[in-house]
This record gives structure tokens, sequence and C-alpha cells, in this order.
């Protein structure tokens, strides 16, 4: 899982503040592209929120398709606390043995059959959002944030 390693390195050298600020053009910040990597991919590998208690299940209401921060109540983990678990869900995908990888899902997910091309498509979510990331923090580095 060496693209999860990459993000990571990313994400622990964003600053709590630049991670807040959601620039003109971008529909959330980069705290919520934390948490969302963390949230799908919990949910790929392990079943969240059903099958696991790895991370708190308001993290679907918090970091699920089709959520932002301007709709954020409640308690929202700091990204620290979003670094910390997303390290922690490493050290368990790195656990999951190698014939897991194919063992064929119970039902087909957007054309995946095993768990295995489950685990490819998560590689490939969690890089999208890399350059989500990578992308939103240039535009703040190097254009000014109205906020």
């Amino acid at each position: 899982m060496r693209r999860q390693e990459d993000i990571l390195l990313k994400i622990e050298s964003v600053s709590k503040d630049v991670a807040s600020i959601q620039p003109d053009g971008f529909n959330n910040t980069i705290h919520w592209h934390i948490g969302h990597v963390l949230t799908v991919c919990e949910q790929f590998m392990f079943g969240f929120p059903r099958k696991t208690i790895h991370i708190p299940a308001n993290y679907i209401e918090l970091f699920g398709n089709g959520t932002k921060p301007a709709d954020w109540k409640g308690d929202i983990p700091e990204t620290d606390e979003l670094i910390i678990q997303l390290k922690d869900q490493l050290g368990g995908i790195q656990k999951i043995p190698d014939e897991q990888l194919n063992e064929r899902l119970a039902k087909p997910f957007l054309g995946l059959e095993t768990f295995g091309e489950l685990a490819e498509f998560a590689l490939f979510h969690e890089a999208n959002h890399l350059g989500h990331i990578q992308s939103m923090e240039r535009v703040i580095h190097h254009t000014g944030v109205k906020n």
C-alpha cells in the first residue's frame, strides 16, 4: 500500500490552518479530504460501518460521499487524530492475508468482483484525493484565499 504511505507523507506536511481553508472553486477542505480518504478506505477494506469499529460511525456523516465541511455539526476530529487513524488503518491493511485478495465479493461493486480489485480501487481513490490535496495546497499558497 505504497500510495497510502505517500498520502500520509503529504498530509503530515500540511499545517492545521491550511487544512481548514476552503479555497474558492473547491467544495471541501484538505481536512475533509483526509477524513474522506480514511472513511472510504475503511468502507472498502473493512466493511465500515457495519463490520468494523476502527473509526467512529459518524465519520460517514462528516466525510462520506456528498458531504462537506459547511454541513458539519458536533465534534469534528482534528487532522492529527485523522492522521493517527490513517496510520492505524495502514497497519490493519498490511495484516490482510494475500489470499483474501482473491476472494469474490458477495455482490460486485462498480464492476469489481474480488477483494483485490476493490483494494486496487481504494488505491486509485486515494491517489485521486492526493491530487486534490496537492492542488488545493498550491492554490492556498500561491493565489491567496478569501475566507
